[in-house]
């Protein structure tokens, strides 16, 4: 009886759509909430402050950051894991299959960044929003890829996802680089240490994840005390996870990654989604998307992203500089680019570290980002289901 009852459910977390279905959910569940009689609860809870441990050994961060820096270090970390087994075995290992799609990711980085600036250029507040468009949510653009089933060639669901790996990676060069706070030396040294500790198990190929985690979560600490942005810690440990090859069974990279793979997909980015979709649409017209935050995102993410990811990737082809993916045309490549719109997770995550100590541009950076994010998702899923072979 229970098994019968749970076959569902089972089959539904099976799906490819399921994590993009469900972070949409908690999309349009913040804002629902953050609209209604709730609103205040809601905004209230995500600035309360929770304490762990002791006033001197303790770390005491709102509701809000415990989700942005602490469960997000969770999402880097197993993003960078992803990363680290593409590189070593999977698409990204043969630099023929990978250049496609580090092309279009470059493209797809620069010239949604490019149209953010020339829309902001003249406010250097505003402008330090510049990096916001230049992210692909993996979980929702796949997740519209896998609503079309087998009109999509796998090779375009392998270039999308390919893309979008090498568009986090990016996401976080410039975090580390760009929204990084004033710099501490004293716990740059102790992130070193650490660092240097986990090299030296990865070197005696330590499989015990234990030592991992408990240097690790010292690291956390150390980069969130160094005005590096902690998220990165995450980064470091998964780089520093052992993948063995030849016997992927006992590869402890493997292992984390599929252990990790569900509580990512549909806790904690949903968690994310719903701390961070919500905004008040009170008083919204469409004048609030002429404003230069919101309309440089959106422009970004509409326009930029499929500009910059079809125009070079047909570059790259045309000189016989990468393939095309394989049973795919023309017009569905130039779809799925419209479907590296879907910023979502990474833009509004971006927007936070852009505008942390602007927070009144927030709204904006939400707008934005959801209106762009569903352009990209409309004009891309409809362009595909017309172009893709039944």
């Amino acid at each position: 009886m229970i098994q019968h009852i749970t076959k569902p459910f089972k089959y539904f977390f099976k799906l490819e759509a399921a994590s993009g279905l469900v972070l949409l959910f908690a999309a349009i569940l913040a804002l629902i909430i953050s609209n209604g009689s709730f609103s205040d609860l809601y905004f209230s809870t995500l600035d309360k402050y929770i304490q762990l441990g002791s006033k001197e050994f303790g770390l005491k961060l709102s509701v809000l950051h415990w989700i942005n820096d602490v469960l997000m270090a969770i999402f880097f970390f197993f993003v960078s894991l992803e990363i680290k087994r593409e590189f070593l075995q999977g698409e990204l290992s043969n630099p023929k299959q990978a250049l496609l799609p580090i092309i279009g990711a470059v493209g797809g980085m620069a010239i949604p960044a490019l149209f953010y600036i020339v829309v902001n250029y003249s406010d250097s507040t505003t402008l330090n929003g510049w990096a916001i468009p230049s992210a692909t949510d993996i979980a929702f653009s796949l997740g519209v890829l896998s609503l079309l089933g087998k009109r999509v060639p796998v090779s375009l669901k392998v270039f999308l996802t390919a893309l979008a790996i090498i568009d986090d990676l990016g996401a976080i060069v410039i975090i580390a680089f760009f929204y990084s706070g004033n710099i501490e030396v004293k716990y740059l040294v102790l992130m070193l240490t650490s660092i240097i500790i986990l090299i030296g198990f990865n070197k005696f190929k330590i499989k015990n994840f234990l030592p991992y985690l408990i240097v690790g979560t010292f690291l956390w600490d150390f980069t969130h005390q160094s005005g590096v942005h902690a998220t990165i810690a995450g980064v470091i440990l998964a780089l520093t996870i052992p993948h063995d090859i030849k016997n992927n069974k006992e590869s402890l990279l493997l292992k984390l990654e599929h252990g990790l793979s569900p509580y990512v997909a549909f806790g904690i980015m949903p968690i994310f989604a719903f701390a961070n979709a919500g905004v008040s649409l009170e008083g919204l017209t469409f004048q609030t998307l002429l404003n230069p935050v919101p309309l440089g995102i959106v422009l970004g993410l509409f326009f930029g992203k499929q500009i910059g990811v079809f125009g070079l990737s047909y570059i790259s082809v045309k000189l016989k500089l990468a393939d095309m993916p394989n049973n795919s045309s023309w017009p569905a490549f130039y779809a799925v680019s419209i479907l590296t719109g879907i910023g979502f997770t990474m833009s509004l995550f971006v927007g936070n570290l852009a505008f942390a100590n602007n927070m009144e541009y927030m709204d904006g950076v939400k707008i934005g980002v959801l209106a762009g994010s569903l352009l990209s998702t409309l004009f891309g899923y409809f362009l595909l289901l017309l172009f893709s072979k039944k």
